[in-house]
């Protein structure tokens, strides 16, 4: 039995976090190397994107380029596994960081969307929503040139266009009010809302152990749960490759591939804990 699986056989109620090292297998690029220094450019700052016509034109613009791969992205075995650990009832909370959604389609029933969720859009004004989707077809049919471009994907349905003009990217206003519409996810400097941390809070409290799969913890937004619940003297375990900002903090860090890792839950019986 390898250390991993020691953790979880003794914590029966742990409270799960993720990243983005989640969903590498299923084709989404993560943000950050083994150092936790930023692979590219970082995401678009909220701030920016309200006040900035030009920023919301590239981020559209590279947003429809990479969505046709990232809306249909499959979840992977780590997703599966993690399913496997709520099947067992080991898992009263999953809390990711992503904005995916393959954590719900893998069929995980108890998470939290911490930083919201790329499948729909919303308007800032009248809080006007949208399937992603939908809106894509908008994008398109107002920008019928951009439809043949490919380019390397990016981070969460971004796309790695550069050396584009993207003052005549046309983004669709909110039909409701003409405000402006940005993806239902948290931007960096934007908070996240209150009664997502509150429920996540009461999560870990209520757990035996915290169990980080696929982060950095690099963003204070989860890393946040991780030092509270270390500083309450709860075990943590980390699964991701190289360096966490949590790793003064951990009981157990296993430097491997999440789904390497957690292979072993494949392999077990469907049990329910008491």
């Amino acid at each position: 039995m390898t250390p991993l699986q020691q953790f979880i056989e003794a914590h029966p109620r742990l409270f799960v976090l993720t990243g983005a090292g989640c969903s590498t297998d299923s084709g989404i690029p993560d943000y950050r190397d083994r150092d936790g220094q930023w692979k590219r450019t970082p995401p678009v700052n909220y701030a920016v994107f309200m006040h900035e016509t030009a920023t919301r034109q590239r981020y559209w613009a590279r947003s429809m380029v990479g969505w046709r791969r990232f809306g249909s992205a499959l979840p992977n075995a780590t997703h599966h596994a993690l399913v496997r650990l709520e099947q067992r009832g080991q898992v009263e909370l999953l809390v990711t960081q992503n904005v995916d959604r393959l954590h719900q389609r893998a069929g995980s029933g108890q998470v939290i969307d911490l930083h919201g969720r790329l499948d729909e859009v919303r308007c800032t004004s009248c809080d006007w929503r949208l399937a992603r989707h939908a809106f894509q077809q908008l994008l398109l049919e107002r920008n019928p040139a951009w439809a043949q471009l490919d380019a390397t994907d990016a981070p969460d349905g971004d796309a790695d266009l550069e050396e584009h003009d993207f003052t005549r990217f046309d983004v669709p206003p909110c039909p409701h009010c003409g405000g402006i519409v940005k993806p239902d996810v948290v931007f960096f400097g934007e908070a996240v809302p209150r009664d997502r941390v509150d429920a996540a809070t009461r999560a870990w409290q209520a757990a035996d152990a915290v169990l980080v799969v696929g982060s950095s913890l690099m963003v204070y937004s989860g890393y946040r749960f991780v030092d509270a619940a270390a500083r309450a003297s709860k075990p943590v375990a980390a699964v991701t490759l190289g360096r966490t900002r949590a790793d003064p903090l951990l009981t157990l860090k296993v430097d491997a591939p999440c789904n390497e890792a957690l292979a072993f839950l494949h392999e077990q019986p469907r049990l329910v804990m008491n």
